[in-house]
């Protein structure tokens, strides 16, 4: 379903670079039959080492990485446009300046603008999910925010089945990746191609809000992203020098000059080129043609958790009664894949706020072309963020192991993804629990590739959901009642004074909350005897050879946090196993323990 061109540089390195793998003996006549004997594909001269479908925040890492080796060839396929990067004649602005990163999600140029299935415990709503389609994927949509997942989320996967991803293993992964603006120390990088900064507004309630979560009782945290994720504190941002830090600026951009990396944009996937269970390339087309493209080691998907699934069922890589049910002949049965979706839910509190310093005039015409023209002249102001500069992570109840729901702070109101602007001066918290167990999948409508995939996420279809819901709603109540906001507090815009009781506040959430843009887990880790698996710790997807999945489909469960970060680092990861490298691992780094752990929360 991804996009790209065929590019005729390197061919005089393409031809000679070796097959590796059991599909060495097809390099020079590869011929794939389909199932059904109706096609033949002979191969061309146009081979890579690896090809990569999708740039987003895995395949940007990896297109860097592998290319490293100057005797490796390296395509890296994106079904959107370019990034226009600074510098270019037509900036993408909105893009790269941070705070304009809601222009983003009602953009079709950048936007796949997936919807779910009707959801029947949310009032029947139809749920809008933004993925990138751009150089940088999602990662050039988001809100920027650096968050890793608790170092007990990996520890999970290794006992999941994800043999070698427990956190001694990912951490020195986070470090390789990030160069953090406070420095480098035992969970932090320094050198890294991954800028990772702070907020530099300073706003008050930004403090206030810190004040008052400790004023409700949790701890202040220095860093969420290193000994200690409970707590309130600020956050980190994916922001340096005050524009957007996406994995294209960060691993694509400074990987452009090799002569043996070629990306190609603007064309469309259509499917897995298999001889037998062998992956040897892609098929896609582009201007009305069908085109093909050939990898002498690797293919690797690399397009999220939605697009990643979607092209192995097109290439008959799935449940074989579902392909059957398309037309679609099947080259190897993996129940799993599409299976065990996961996402984070999160709902908006909202308060009135009593004095205008909130982002309510930011909207203004004047207002916006003088924030916008001092972020282009500088990069500064309150256009080089993207303003959610504070959080928090807090455990439910007594007896939860590491925090289970998650505070993002935003000195303004969003309605609607941001697609309709603020209304009233007004703060607000998102928030929601972080490990969910309504668990929901992704199907083919149709074997049109061009065809959204159904999805269905299955949301707040266990008690345990909605209780962790309500209990959301009643702390941040709480925290919004502490003294550092007297100053500021208003009314209660959202739920309002209206919604009290457990229906009401359920009802409520039935209604409102949205989803967080953190669709994972469909292409899950995890051993050979595991029903539901779909690749192995290595990322190679059971029952068939040279084909890999590298981007957050891997995850075996989903983080407590956001998940640019930790894909990111799966990408990181990843490289080194491709390369046939050992993993990093750093073993008995400290993780901070509550010593309340079982009395309060």
């Amino acid at each position: 379903m991804w996009c790209f061109s065929s590019s005729t540089r390197l061919s005089s390195l393409r031809r000679s670079v070796a097959v590796s793998h059991t599909c060495a003996a097809l390099k020079q006549t590869l011929i794939h039959q389909h199932r059904s004997g109706s096609t033949t594909v002979r191969k061309s001269t146009e081979s890579y080492s690896y090809v990569i479908v999708g740039a987003g925040s895995a395949g940007c890492v990896l297109a860097n990485r592998l290319s490293e080796n100057p005797s490796e060839s390296v395509l890296l396929l994106e079904a959107g446009p370019k990034d226009k990067h600074l510098g270019s004649t037509r900036l993408s602005w909105k893009i790269h300046m941070p705070a304009a990163l809601t222009y983003n999600l009602c953009d079709d140029r950048y936007n796949w603008f997936y919807h779910t299935l009707p959801q029947a415990h949310m009032e029947d709503r139809v749920m809008y999910w933004p993925r990138g389609r751009v150089w940088g994927g999602s990662s050039s949509l988001n809100a920027m925010v650096y968050i890793r997942g608790h170092a007990e989320d990996y520890n999970r996967w290794q006992s999941e089945g994800a043999e070698g991803w427990d956190y001694d293993h990912c951490l020195p992964y986070f470090r390789k990746a990030q160069a953090h603006e406070l420095g480098p120390d035992r969970y932090r990088g320094g050198d890294g191609p991954l800028h990772v900064t702070r907020g530099k507004t300073d706003h008050p309630l930004h403090h206030a809000f810190i004040s008052a979560g400790q004023q409700a009782g949790y701890p202040f945290t220095e860093d969420m992203n290193g000994f200690q994720q409970e707590g309130v504190g600020w956050m980190d941002m994916t922001v340096h020098r005050g524009k957007r830090w996406s994995t294209a600026s960060a691993y694509l951009r400074p990987a452009l000059a090799r002569p043996n990396l070629s990306t190609e944009v603007h064309c469309m996937a259509t499917r897995v080129l298999f001889d037998g269970t062998c992956a040897r390339g892609v098929e896609y087309q582009q201007n009305g043609h069908t085109k093909q493209v050939f990898a002498d080691k690797e293919v690797i998907l690399s397009g999220g958790a939605i697009n990643s699934p979607q092209l192995l069922l097109l290439s008959g890589v799935g449940n074989a009664d579902e392909l059957r049910k398309h037309d679609i002949p099947v080259t190897q049965h993996l129940p799993g894949v599409g299976c065990n979706l996961q996402d984070h839910l999160e709902l908006y509190v909202q308060h009135r706020c009593t004095q205008p310093i909130t982002l309510y005039k930011a909207q203004k015409p004047l207002h916006m072309l003088k924030i916008g023209l001092e972020w282009l002249l500088k990069f500064t102001g309150y256009g080089a963020t993207a303003h959610l500069e504070s959080g928090g992570f807090i455990r439910s109840r007594p007896g939860v192991p590491h925090p289970d729901i998650q505070f993002h702070f935003l000195p303004s109101q969003v309605i609607d993804h941001g697609r309709v602007n603020s209304q009233i001066e007004a703060f607000q918290v998102h928030v929601g629990p972080m490990r969910s167990t309504s668990v929901g999948w992704i199907k083919l409508k149709s074997k049109d590739p061009k065809a959204h995939p159904i999805i269905q996420p299955n949301y707040l279809s266990t008690d345990a959901d909605v209780w962790e819901f309500r209990e959301s709603v009643k702390l941040t109540r709480e925290i919004f009642a502490q003294e550092a906001f007297d100053a500021f507090r208003g009314p209660e815009v959202q739920p309002g004074p209206g919604v009290q009781s457990d229906a009401e506040i359920d009802a409520f959430v039935r209604r409102k909350a949205d989803s967080a843009y953190h669709p994972s887990c469909t292409c899950k880790m995890g051993g050979p005897g595991d029903g539901e698996a779909v690749v192995g710790p290595d990322l190679r997807v059971h029952g068939v050879q040279g084909l890999r999945v590298v981007d957050a489909s891997v995850m075996p469960s989903v983080v407590s946090g956001n998940l640019n970060a930790p894909t990111i680092m799966i990408a990181e990861k990843a490289a080194d196993a491709i390369k046939g490298l050992p993993s990093l691992h750093d073993t008995g780094v400290p993780v901070y323990q509550p010593a309340s752990l079982h009395t309060q929360r």
